[in-house]
């Protein structure tokens, strides 16, 4: 089995005022200053606390994993040269890349990538899901690591528990486990991961000490952050590294946004807004890059709690109920949603995998039709003829078209009786209350960049706990489903395996955990003399970025 499948306006001054950007532009030869913006921040620059996008961009261009998925989404070498199991099926061997500084001129060997994956996996970590499978990680020699795997739930050590067991995925679950310096995070008191659901604050969280190609030069959150060329890169002579200065400026504003590329304050922007892209498209030097993302967006419902807190039912929870879940299901009209808020920009879609992703059919990809007559009855049967009140959690700066998504859906609910209140926020205020289970209705989009559908059951589907389900928010639990999720790691036979996530998905189809809205299009602006494709990761990597003049 291959490990991934390809597959209004606002005046100028205004724009400048919001933005506050560096000067010089993509015209000098010698030195070239990208201005980059996009809706959202960076949640945190501590490279484990936070596994999400816009967080995982930013820490690309300062820190580095063992292995990297270039621009084309193929798996290359990063900070390990080679990979492959040993004799040993159940150990991995790594080779390190040698000469390798960071950025305040410590060595990189492999004491980093030991202390860097114990680190991962602390319970702060938002990236330990990615590591279930991960058992003893042991240095060798100062370049050389071997990473042991166990069965899911397993690990080494001198307490080891379960037994080794292949896991012919490992490689793949790595681009984003980003390799931290021990010797600078024990100077500062970073061995452990900031808790960004408690709001902590932390040396790691503010502060960098990475490989890449860039070095922090000064970061205000949700304001601007700069980075300049890293003078000691290793990849010097093997990327184009034509970008040698880098001011990040989040502007949520979709408007303002726009006008900051029309005017040329802004050279790359992630997110064009839908209704702007003739726009940009049609603007002297300026080209719009777009293509399918590897994200789809959806609905969750916590069917687990006995009662709401945000409804008007006493005693009992409507999502609980199959027939209340399979009528919100049916209640969302995906194609209007494309219409009228995507402007055709999406992909209606009925599975909360995207078409790039081992384990996504066709099949499974089908939705219903609107139907708010047969959803009425379902809500009859359940209990609920007058319907009921619930409250939908929101983010407004991390999607596309994000809360006009959820004002869309507000309207439908309304057809067949559920009376929703919309409560929308930075995605830094909504993502942990999914992450505490405080939110009973929220709105939330999720990539795959393993490529493989274990990634969306590791977090999104099992039971919620300290390794596994860490962003399932619908408090559904099913043993069988778990057993099944959690032998996925170590599963050899590519038969029996994808069988397995079949059964999985057509179990996780019926119990309908979450609604499916849409596989998300990616539309990058920049300016004309920009080289730079479309990253169905919508992750960025100026080191790979050219220039044509």
């Amino acid at each position: 089995m291959p490990l991934h499948r390809k597959f209004f306006l606002v005046p100028f001054s205004a724009a400048a005022l919001a933005l506050g950007l560096a000067g010089a532009g993509v015209d000098s030869a010698s030195a070239r200053t990208l201005n980059w913006a996009r809706a959202g921040d960076s949640l945190t620059l501590d490279p484990h606390a936070q596994n999400e996008g816009p967080t995982h961009a930013l820490a690309h261009q300062i820190y580095e994993p063992l292995l990297l998925r270039d621009t084309a989404g193929e798996v290359i070498p990063a900070l390990a040269t080679s990979w492959g199991p040993t004799d040993d099926p159940t150990i991995w061997e790594f080779k390190l890349r040698k000469g390798v500084t960071f950025h305040n001129g410590n060595p990189f060997t492999a004491d980093d990538v030991v202390f860097s994956f114990d680190r991962a996996r602390h319970a702060n970590s938002d990236m330990k899901g990615l590591l279930t499978s991960v058992g003893k990680v042991s240095k060798v020699d100062d370049h050389t690591v071997h990473i042991q795997t166990f069965a899911a739930g397993g690990h080494g050590g001198d307490d080891a528990v379960g037994e080794p067991a292949a896991n012919p995925l490992l490689p793949v679950n790595l681009t984003n486990l980003f390799i931290m310096d021990k010797e600078w995070a024990e100077a500062n008191n970073a061995q452990v991961p900031q808790n960004f659901a408690d709001s902590e604050r932390t040396f790691s969280s503010n502060n960098t000490n990475g490989t890449g190609a860039y070095v922090l030069v000064s970061r205000e959150a949700d304001v601007k952050t700069v980075l300049k060329s890293n003078p000691d890169y290793w990849g010097i002579g093997e990327y184009p590294l034509e970008v040698t200065e880098i001011v990040y400026t989040p502007i949520k504003s979709a408007p303002t946004r726009v006008a900051a590329l029309l005017s040329g304050e802004a050279h790359f922007i992630q997110d064009v807004p839908v209704q702007d892209l003739r726009r940009v498209g049609a603007a002297d030097g300026l080209r719009i890059e777009t293509g399918p993302q590897n994200r789809v967006i959806f609905f969750g419902m916590n069917q687990g709690k006995a009662d709401l807190a945000t409804d008007n039912v006493q005693g009992k929870n409507p999502f609980a109920d199959r027939r209340v879940r399979q009528a919100v299901l049916m209640t969302i009209d995906r194609e209007a949603i494309k219409r009228v808020v995507m402007r055709n920009q999406s992909i209606p879609a009925g599975v909360i995998a995207p078409p790039f992703v081992n384990g996504w059919t066709h099949r499974l990809d089908r939705f219903p039709s609107p139907d708010n007559a047969k959803a009425k009855q379902l809500l009859s049967d359940a209990g609920y003829p007058n319907g009921f009140e619930i409250t939908l959690n929101c983010p407004n700066d991390r999607y596309i078209n994000d809360e006009a998504i959820c004002q869309a859906a507000v309207g439908m609910l309304a057809r067949i009786g559920i009376t929703v209140s919309l409560d929308s926020r930075p995605k830094a205020q909504h993502f942990p209350l999914i992450g505490k289970l405080e939110s009973e209705f929220y709105m939330l989009g999720w990539g795959v960049p393993t490529f493989d559908s274990e990634y969306v059951f590791n977090f999104l589907v099992h039971t919620k706990g300290e390794k596994f389900g860490t962003w399932n928010g619908t408090g559904y639990s099913n043993a069988a489903v778990d057993r099944l999720i959690e032998g996925l790691a170590t599963e050899t036979n590519i038969t029996k395996r994808d069988a397995n996530i079949a059964k999985i998905w057509a179990q996780v189809q019926r119990d309908i955990l979450y609604v499916p809205i849409h596989h998300q299009v990616l539309n990058w602006g920049m300016d004309d003399s920009i080289i730079f494709p479309v990253q169905p990761e919508d992750q960025p990597h100026f080191k790979f970025m050219r220039f044509s003049n």
